[in-house]
Parts: C-alpha cells; structure tokens; sequence
C-alpha cells in the first residue's frame, strides 16, 4: 500500500479505532484456567471455521513492500541483534537463497500471511525486507513506559537529527525493549501489540509493533515453551534454538505481531469478534499452537535439533532455526504451519 493511500485511510480508521493497543500474551492461561475480561484473556480457539468465525472489515492490508525498521531500546548485545535480524531476513529471502534453505521454512510460514487479502484483491506482500535501523541504549524516553511512550519512541526514531529512520511506503517500525526495560501491562496482560502512529503524536500514520524481552521478568508468561509455568506440573521447557530464552521467546512473539500487523495493520481488516479494541487476529486464533496436534498445554509436534536437542519448528537464513506459532489459514479455515505432517 502506498504511504498516501495508507493516510488516506486514517479518518476512517480513526473513527472506527479504538483507544487501546491491541494486546496479546502467549499460552499459559491464568492460573484458575478462566478467562479475564479485556485485554490478557484467552484469545485461542482450536478448531474450525464453524466455531471461529473470522471476517474481513473492508480495511487494508500490507500489500505494498513491507520494510521492517528495528528500533532498539535499551541496551542489546550484538548476538541478540543477529538472532532476530535473521529472522527478519528470512521471512522473504531472495529466491536463491531460500532453495538453500531446508523446509519446513520461515518463508513458508509468512505464506500463510500472504492468503489475506484487501478488498481489491491484493495479498500482503510477499516482499519483506530488513530496513535501516536505530538504536537507543541510553532509554532516553527512562527503563517505565506506558503504551503511548512506545508511540514516542517511533516519533523519536523517525525524527531523530542524525540518522533518522525513513518514513516510507510499507514501512513497519518495530520497538524492541530489552530486559531492562518494563512497559505497561508488560507480562502481567501482553508480551507484545502493534498498532498505527496517531499523526498528533508522530505526525504520521505508521504501522508499529512492540515487543519485550522478558529473560529477567517473566519468560514462563512471554518465552513460553522455553520456561513453564509453576502452576504447570510435569511440563519440561524445550531448549530455545538459539540459545537464549529471553529472544527466542521474543521471535515467536514478534512472528505474532507481524503476521497480524501485516492483516490488520489500522484495526479494520480481518480479526474475529465485535469489538475492535479487543479484535481476536490471526495469531490470536492459534496462540500456544507450533505443531500438528497443538492446543491447550501442548505445543504440538515440533523437530528437535540431533546436536543440541533444540526445539524448533521453522529453519531460517544462515543456517538459523526458531519456533513460531502456527497462524489461521483463511483457505484451510483452521491453524496451519509449514511444519504440519500433512505438509508435501
């Protein structure tokens, strides 16, 4: 979608949007096995399109080249940064490099995201692409942010005075928060959510994300299946495959955010329910599912590295494995993902 088109769109968003971010946890339900109201309820529903009845709402979707622009808040240790920039690449790696890839793939995961469509017609993007970058290790904005600081944080990016991040058509910024930093309603309620910029804030409308690392908070809530629960007897974490928990948690938060960024990018595309402001999205629809039989407390079947014995479900760019959730397939009307052994 072009920048112009996308503003174009805004009043109508606007009037439509509700005043919170979209939110999401992963798996653990609450202890007492209920639902909450409001943001941090249970948003998974296993099973097919006769229970689960999602809907488009006219909106847009990501059709145009999708730019991925990391902005890195806190301090983050290069590794870190390698890991999930090889995630990034390998959602859409060039074809040469993909055919080196082995299957199941990260590439074949997005897709899945791919089968939405606009009204026109147009599929989101097949093109996403690692944009330029910004890093703010000093927390200018402090180590507490509410959810509207994250939205600072963007505007901050985009009109930095040395090194500014572009604003450009399909651009995606993606805050990133290290353990270090706490955001509003972090692990209790959400380990990530994305939105759209409001232009009183930013000055422009710009699809976002966020995402926390919740190594030192709370990886049973966000990291999960590489930390369990207490309350979960019997349950062994699987070994992240890249090796830390805290980021490899994120990637599978951040597969999440994105898949729904690039569906439902001004909160008026596909989501289940009524109620905007608390929209059930594609990967809501699969939450805690990475594998064939997943649902409730178990992941699914998932691959196993023979060296490290790492859990992992998708292989990426350079040699790179990592676990994501599956997302809802609009054509197979139930949760799918490239490592399902019904796959070719």
């Amino acid at each position: 979608m072009q920048m112009r088109r996308l503003a174009a769109l805004l009043v109508a968003a606007l009037l439509a949007a509700p005043p919170a971010v979209a939110a999401w946890r992963p798996w653990p339900p609450p202890r007492n096995g209920t639902a909450v109201e409001g943001l941090g309820a249970s948003k998974k529903f296993e099973g097919s399109s006769e229970f689960v009845k999602l809907q488009y709402h006219m909106g847009p979707v990501l059709a145009a080249s999708i730019t991925v622009h990391p902005i890195w808040y806190g301090p983050w240790p290069a590794p870190q940064k390698r890991t999930i920039r090889a995630f990034l690449r390998s959602l859409a790696p060039p074809p040469a490099e993909e055919a080196r890839i082995p299957r199941p793939s990260v590439a074949a995961w997005w897709r899945t995201v791919r089968l939405y469509t606009d009204q026109t017609g147009a599929n989101v993007s097949a093109a996403v692409s690692l944009g330029a970058e910004k890093s703010d290790a000093r927390m200018s904005r402090g180590a507490r942010l509410s959810r509207m600081d994250i939205q600072a944080v963007v505007r901050d990016a985009v009109a930095a005075r040395t090194r500014p991040l572009p604003v450009d058509a399909g651009g995606v910024y993606l805050v990133l928060t290290s353990p270090e930093v706490l955001v509003e309603d972090f692990c209790g309620q959400v380990c990530g959510f994305h939105y759209f910029t409001f232009p009183s804030v930013v000055g422009y409308t710009l699809p976002y994300a966020w995402v926390g690392n919740s190594a030192r908070r709370c990886p049973e809530v966000c990291a999960y299946p590489f930390a369990i629960p207490a309350y979960v007897p019997g349950r062994r974490p699987e070994s992240p495959p890249n090796a830390d928990v805290g980021v490899d948690g994120m990637v599978s938060v951040i597969a999440h955010e994105l898949a729904e960024l690039a569906s439902n990018p001004l909160a008026n595309a596909w989501y289940a329910g009524t109620d905007p402001s608390f929209p059930t999205e594609i990967a809501d629809l699969c939450e805690g599912i990475y594998g064939t039989g997943g649902g409730g407390a178990y992941t699914g079947q998932l691959l196993t590295d023979a060296r490290s014995g790492a859990a992992y479900n998708v292989n990426g760019a350079g040699g790179r494995r990592f676990l994501v959730q599956w997302v809802w397939n609009p054509v197979l009307s139930y949760c799918s993902g490239p490592n399902a052994l019904d796959q070719d």
